[in-house]
């Protein structure tokens, strides 16, 4: 219960935690100093560790052990600002009346007044905030921000040598001397100090990162990744806490600060609260509610059911989910055999099916339909599949040419002569299998308990197979066969030695991808691939030849057979109409005679004159006896603007 120092006949003189008040003061002062100055000797270890190897193990758990620990210095020194002000509400100071009044001097100048006043604002804003709000916020930001700067899970592990032993053992050390101090905290009487268990818990924050640290230590290798990672994962814990300080600082400022009030813990942890055994989340909110707001849990009826009906229903339901895992949905590309007891019963088909829960009954998973391709020759299984952009060059693979290596192709020996002797050669290929299990029910259950690896023993059947086949044949007939009836012949060879071991796999095609030549012939097949090369190219560059001129003759010929009907037509059809219009004439002649000669004479001379430039005169005019005259003199304006007159003067011309 808090203490109001305003209200009058309030004796804290009596109460055994203002008597411990300034003992419980040094106390954690003392363990504040303490455990920052190992703090942050912490920190300049890391740095030094950052600088030099930054991807080593010491540098998460430096700063996260540093981050425990100042976690645990925010929680002391909030619990020392509260223990001061209990020393001094005992023993208030008195001070000493003055004898003289200083007089106060207003400053001079607006600039110095503006600043007297921005310091007096400032001044009174952080009385209201309190400085034990102001230095938790700070450690909360500091540790989160450590924590911050070491998140790496992509950590690799590395070799830590004779000093992780050093370090776990000082890990240890220090853990084992925390613990202690928990001990004692946890041993207060609560009316000595109420502070006690809250700081208790903030201990067992330290403890745990310094113990999960000393692990990490021991354990660590070249080869383990998990202490790398538990090494990262440690922040987690100091972070909580640093986040849950953070916001009751912040929230803190909202709540009213009397001086004459005294104040509670500000630096409480829900999380480091639940660091007990066994874990009690519910009492612990059901405290902090009815110390806070006056609400008592235990008062409701409804809380009280849930929890007697807790664990019943906690039982139905777990009974409800064991007896779900017996339901099981196969995905349409999909099979699956059930088992009942160890036993295997049925193949379920896609859909739902429902059988004994596990572990009574349990179905394994088995394909339906899925092609597969297998090579009988892999490269490097480290080496990454990289895939190549539809837009760009080809990839490696799929360069042919003989001297070129190739991780898919498998060597084989074959038959060969060499001067009248029997002799041998190698030659490399790339055989490809299309398979898949079986669709009927007794395929799916050979695949499963027949075969451990379905891939590894088709390849080494198929490398047996191929080895027994090619050893019969020779370079020429093998070069010169044909690749898919080659093909079909292993694949069939390759299906009845699986019949016969009952695998269950069925073989769709075999696919001859390439062979190459030994290294000794292959100059000579290059050779004669030039040659037929050339030999082709050859023969389409004169087909092209043939075909160009085959055509520009074409044209020719078109062009000559066109222009001559083209004549001929003209000429036929000015002959057609030159006979029509002798055949008109020759009517009209007979029709009308000498008329329509003078009208065709009339119509040839029109179109002859019909540019000329005529005068017609008519011979009639004048008599019989005086003839037309035209005179066709010129004659020049006088300067009289009177019109002149022309006089013709008969006999001029004629």
């Amino acid at each position: 219960m808090q203490v109001d120092l305003e209200v009058d006949g309030t004796r804290v003189s009596g109460l055994p935690r203002f008597q411990q008040a300034a003992t419980q003061a040094k106390r954690l002062r003392r363990w504040a100093i303490g455990l920052g100055a190992l703090a942050g000797a912490a920190w300049v270890l890391a740095f030094f560790v950052g600088l030099f190897a930054p991807q080593s193990i010491w540098l998460p758990l430096l700063v996260n052990q540093s981050a425990a620990l100042l976690v645990l210095v925010a929680g002391l020194q909030s619990a020392w600002w509260l223990t001061r002000w209990r020393a001094h509400a005992l023993n208030p100071v008195v001070l000493a009346p003055q004898t003289t009044v200083q007089e106060q001097t207003e400053p001079h100048g607006w600039y110095e007044r503006l600043l007297d006043r921005l310091s007096r604002r400032s001044a009174h804003v952080l009385g209201q905030i309190g400085a034990a709000t102001l230095w938790l916020g700070g450690w909360s930001l500091l540790v989160l921000l450590s924590i911050e700067q070491v998140w790496n899970l992509a950590l690799t592990p590395a070799a830590v040598g004779v000093s992780a032993t050093v370090g776990a053992a000082s890990a240890l050390l220090l853990a084992f001397g925390l613990l202690v101090l928990e001990r004692q905290l946890a041993q207060e009487n609560l009316a000595e100090w109420p502070e006690a268990g809250s700081l208790a818990q903030m201990t067992r924050v330290a403890i745990i990162c310094l113990v999960l640290s000393a692990l990490c230590l021991l354990f660590g290798n070249d080869t383990s990744v998990w202490p790398v990672r538990l090494a990262v994962l440690i922040g987690l814990l100091p972070g909580l806490v640093a986040v849950e300080l953070l916001l009751r600082a912040v929230l803190s400022l909202f709540s009213p600060q009397r001086e004459q009030l005294e104040p509670s813990l500000l630096a409480r942890s829900f999380v480091a609260d639940m660091l007990r055994w066994p874990p009690q989340p519910l009492l612990a909110l059901q405290h902090e509610l009815h110390n806070r707001f006056g609400i008592d849990l235990r008062q409701i009826w409804a809380f009280t059911y849930m929890r007697r009906a807790f664990f019943p229903v906690l039982a139905v339901v777990a009974i409800v989910g064991w007896s779900l895992t017996g339901i099981h949905e196969i995905a349409l590309q999909g099979r699956g055999i059930y088992e009942r007891f160890g036993k295997p019963v049925e193949v379920f088909g896609p859909g739902l099916h429902a059988g004994l829960p596990w572990p009574l009954g349990r179905v394994l998973s088995v394909e339906n339909g899925v092609v597969h391709e297998l090579a009988t020759s892999v490269g490097e299984a480290s080496a990454p599949v990289v895939a190549e952009p539809a837009e760009g060059p080809a990839p490696a693979i799929a360069n042919r040419l003989w001297d070129a290596s190739h991780v898919n192709d498998k060597s084989q020996v074959i038959a060969s002569s060499r001067a009248d002797k029997q002799s041998f050669q190698i030659v490399n290929m790339d055989v490809r299998f299309v398979y898949r299990i079986g669709l009927t029910d007794k395929d799916a259950l050979a695949a499963t308990y027949n075969s451990a690896d379905v891939p590894t023993l088709i390849r080494s059947t198929a490398s047996r197979i191929l080895v027994h086949d090619f050893a019969s044949r020779t370079l020429d007939g093998l070069l010169g066969e044909d690749r898919v009836g080659l093909g079909e012949e292993i694949g069939r060879a390759v299906q009845a030695d699986l019949k016969k071991l009952d695998s269950g796999v069925e073989i769709l095609a075999t696919v001859v991808e390439a062979i190459h030549p030994p290294a000794g012939a292959a100059n000579a097949y290059h050779a004669v691939q030039a040659a037929q090369i050339g030999a082709q190219a050859l023969i389409s560059r004169e087909r092209g030849a043939a075909a160009e001129a085959t055509n520009q003759a074409q044209l020719q010929a078109s062009i000559a057979r066109d222009q001559a009907t083209a004549s001929a037509r003209e000429i036929n059809a000015a002959a057609q109409a030159s006979d029509l219009r002798f055949s008109a004439e020759r009517k009209a002649f007979a029709s009308a005679g000498q008329a329509f000669v003078l009208e065709q004479y009339f119509s040839q001379l029109t179109q002859g004159l019909a540019n000329a430039k005529l005068l017609v005169l008519d011979h009639r005019l004048g008599g019989s006896s005086n003839a037309p005259t035209i005179d066709l003199r010129t004659f020049t304006l006088p300067a009289d603007p009177a019109p002149a007159r022309n006089t013709a003067q008969p006999g001029a011309s004629h």
